[in-house]
């Protein structure tokens, strides 16, 4: 046994195996282990690890932490105790005998490949937790030492008496449950769950392209493709301004109507005062919502909410009504947040006697901030109630104020009003653990600081009907904004011009005819073809401009750099990769051999079963040397996932899908796990979007209007310098109401 008389053998073992891992390094943190004679000939063991869990409301975390071993006893700390002196540990406590601690190989944690090692106690399930490493050796030395301290427990134990009684009460220790508060907020509200660098396309997050108004009501100005929303105000409320989408001035039997104030407040106290379910504190906002109950919570960004309320300001003789929603919220990169809610049903909530089920309006929160004091929140949902015109060209009271949606819109107003009543809650510093990126100092405290047992928000309603038809229609062309003039237009040819530099001019080219390559779906003939593909070019899409770096201007898009030649629609039992080898795939023809420079997308959508999207876009030329796309293609998996930028759009398509998209850039890199292969004379980039919670969770939502949805994508290589500006599309394709059915199974 480690410890007694015959065990220096063992621990000369030990730290000669530990001092052979003495540093490691990898993606951004720098790991690194040491071993040392301590106090009675103990060793002790430290170094960086991740911490990792779910909180309260069933978000996974992963918190780099330094973990101080030393005989039985385990420490973690925020910072390095030997470089900053006095720093106290945020857990303590012993490898106990019933303490087990197991490898239990890798998995992914957020965007990261980790391996992970469990403790668990043998004789109470409810004391368990786990921590990571990014190597299988370093999981595997700080198992080692882990044992040890075990060892070094079970030798106390071993001599009885009063080393007995003391190990007795020593608590094991604690990396599930919350530790200790180490400060009080003025509000007394706990800081904000961190809702993660979900995938920047399924947000509809900010962007300023020099052509927008201030506070977001023409989401087309603010984000990176061109939509066809046109907001005008019909009536302003104690602040909130009353908006309708009029682009379409057909008056059909549904509206998009939104509430958009402004709240000073950060967006992150915005955020959780709206997920927050305690009663006492709704009710002093919300004049619909107030017994909300959590019943369930999937993946950390998506639950199951049950409510009830008497609404006796909707009628005199309405009975008891309850509810069950639906949401899921995520946050873009650049920080702002969005919720969606939909009407849900679920087993741990039948109907109840005594109420009437109520189905809730779908609606969307977003939050995006102003300033660090300062958001802009607004409130989305569609209308069908008969009292909604009539309301809006009257100034006098109107039936349609005491309707479920009006309760809605006029949440903005109760957050609005409920925030500036509580100037505590502007105090609330939680807004600086929230984003992921830090340019200096100590990381953010936040273990197990989020919301306390909840995560929820409004309401939620049906699909609408109007959208759930599936008759063909054509489509609308997207209308560019009116700031993009003539000189929009010069400067996307500048784009398209710097684009054709990529390619080596001294190369003659060849002659790129679609119609000699067969895929599964069909290019599309005219507007009205449905479950085909056409080249949308790349005039809906802003991209950097060449003073972007300067003023943030962005420009429209031009030619995209590679022709889209083909697309193939799989139906596969699991993900797969690399499947440009696959015999079925055009890169493995004849025709497709001859091709300069093919790029091939795979998009791996999970389902049942799963699906491959794959997009073949092809060069006339060879790739230059030298140039950004070679770097690309030749250069290395990191250079990759920092660069590779996708631009969805969702041009024709139930609204709720739309705002669940976004039409805001991502880098893909970093939302979602993509492999590269690179081979021959093609990259194919295989984009898991099962990777990410947050994607599997929209893309179910995409699945269900597919065959009603038109999508437009656009690839790009980021530019991030003066030399690389303009942007330029590498690529681009529209998706014509898919249907599922139409997939063909990729054999082996």
């Amino acid at each position: 046994m480690a410890g007694s008389g015959d065990g220096g053998n063992e621990r000369e073992v030990l730290e000669d195996s530990i001092n052979h891992s003495s540093s490691f390094s990898r993606h951004r943190y720098r790991r690194s282990m040491s071993s040392g004679e301590e106090d009675k000939g103990l060793l002790a063991f430290s170094g960086w690890v991740y911490h990792v869990g779910t909180n309260s409301i069933g978000h996974e975390y992963s918190h780099q932490r330094f973990l101080y071993v030393k005989g039985k006893y385990v420490e973690m700390y925020r910072r390095d105790p030997q470089e900053n002196p006095g720093i106290r540990p945020i857990r303590k406590g012993i490898i106990g005998p019933t303490l087990m601690v197991e490898e239990t190989g890798s998995r992914k944690v957020g965007n990261e490949e980790l391996y992970t090692i469990q403790f668990y106690n043998r004789l109470d399930e409810t004391k368990k937790g786990e921590i990571a490493c990014t190597s299988a050796e370093e999981s595997k030395k700080w198992i080692e030492a882990l044992d040890y301290a075990k060892q070094q427990a079970e030798y106390e134990l071993s001599r009885g008496g009063g080393a007995r009684n003391k190990l007795s009460l020593e608590a094991d220790i604690d990396l599930e449950g919350h530790r200790p508060r180490v400060r009080r907020y003025a509000s007394g509200l706990k800081k904000l769950i961190r809702i993660g660098g979900g995938p920047e396309l399924l947000s509809r997050s900010s962007s300023s392209l020099g052509t927008g108004s201030s506070d977001g009501d023409f989401e087309g100005e603010f984000g990176d493709a061109v939509e066809a929303h046109e907001w005008k105000c019909v009536r302003t409320i104690n602040g909130v301004r009353i908006l309708e989408d009029v682009a379409d001035g057909k008056g059909g039997k549904a509206s998009l109507v939104k509430a958009v104030a402004p709240v000073d407040a950060s967006a992150d106290t915005v955020l959780e005062v709206i997920l927050n379910l305690d009663r006492h504190k709704r009710y002093e906002w919300d004049m619909l919502t107030g017994d909300l109950e959590l019943v369930d919570s999937y993946d950390g960004n998506y639950d199951v909410v049950y409510g009830t309320y008497d609404p006796k300001y909707l009628g005199r003789w309405q009975s008891k009504r309850d509810f069950v929603f639906s949401r899921q919220w995520f946050q873009g990169q650049d920080g702002a947040y969005t919720i969606l809610q939909f009407p849900a049903a679920h087993k741990k909530r039948p109907t109840r006697n005594g109420y009437q089920r109520t189905s809730i309006k779908p609606s969307t929160w977003e939050i995006r901030s102003l300033t660090n004091e300062k958001c802009l929140v607004t409130h989305m949902l569609e209308m069908n109630a008969a009292g909604w015109g009539r309301w809006k060209k009257s100034s006098s009271c109107s039936k349609f104020e005491k309707t479920i949606p009006f309760a809605l819109l006029s949440q903005v107003a109760g957050l609005k009003e409920y925030i500036g009543a509580n100037p505590s809650l502007k105090c609330e510093p939680s807004s600086l653990a929230l984003h992921s990126k830090h340019s200096e100092g100590d990381p953010p405290d936040e273990f197990y600081d989020a919301v306390a047992g909840d995560s929820s928000s409004t309401s939620e309603d049906e699909e609408s009907d109007d959208e759930s038809e599936k008759e063909e229609k054509p489509i609308k062309q997207k209308p560019a904004p009116a700031a993009i003039s003539s000189t929009a237009l010069k400067q996307a040819s500048d784009a398209a011009e710097n684009a054709s530099k990529e390619l080596d001019l001294s190369v003659p080219p060849i002659h790129v005819d679609p119609s000699q390559f067969n895929s599964v779906l069909h290019k599309g003939k005219d507007d009205a073809d449905t479950n085909c593909w056409t080249s949308p070019g790349g005039a809906g899409f802003m991209i950097r401009g060449q003073t972007y770096l300067k003023n943030s201007a962005k420009i429209m898009g031009g030619k995209p750099l590679l022709k889209l030649i083909a697309v193939d629609w799989f139906k596969v039992d699991k993900a797969t990769d690399k499947i440009a080898l696959h015999p079925k795939s055009l890169a493995q023809s004849d025709a497709g051999k001859n091709l300069p420079f093919i790029l091939v997308i795979n998009l791996e959508i999970p389902a049942k079963p799963n699906y491959s999207l794959v997009l073949y876009h092809a060069a006339e030329r060879p790739v230059r040397k030298d140039s950004l796309l070679e770097k690309f293609a030749d250069g290395t998996d990191q250079f990759r996932d920092a660069r590779f930028k996708l631009i969805p759009s969702i041009v024709e398509g139930y609204w709720m899908v739309k705002r669940a998209v976004g039409t805001k850039a991502c880098l893909l890199g970093k939302a979602v796990t993509c492999k590269y292969f690179r081979q021959d004379n093609f990259l194919e980039i295989d984009v898991d979007i099962g990777s990410s919670s947050v994607a599997r969770s929209v893309i179910g939502l995409v699945l269900g209007y597919v065959t009603s949805l038109v999508v437009d994508l656009a690839i790009l290589i980021e530019a991030n310098d003066a030399a690389e500006l303009p942007e330029y599309i590498l690529g681009s394709v529209r998706l014509n109401r898919v249907r599922l059915e139409s997939a063909v199974p990729l054999d082996g």
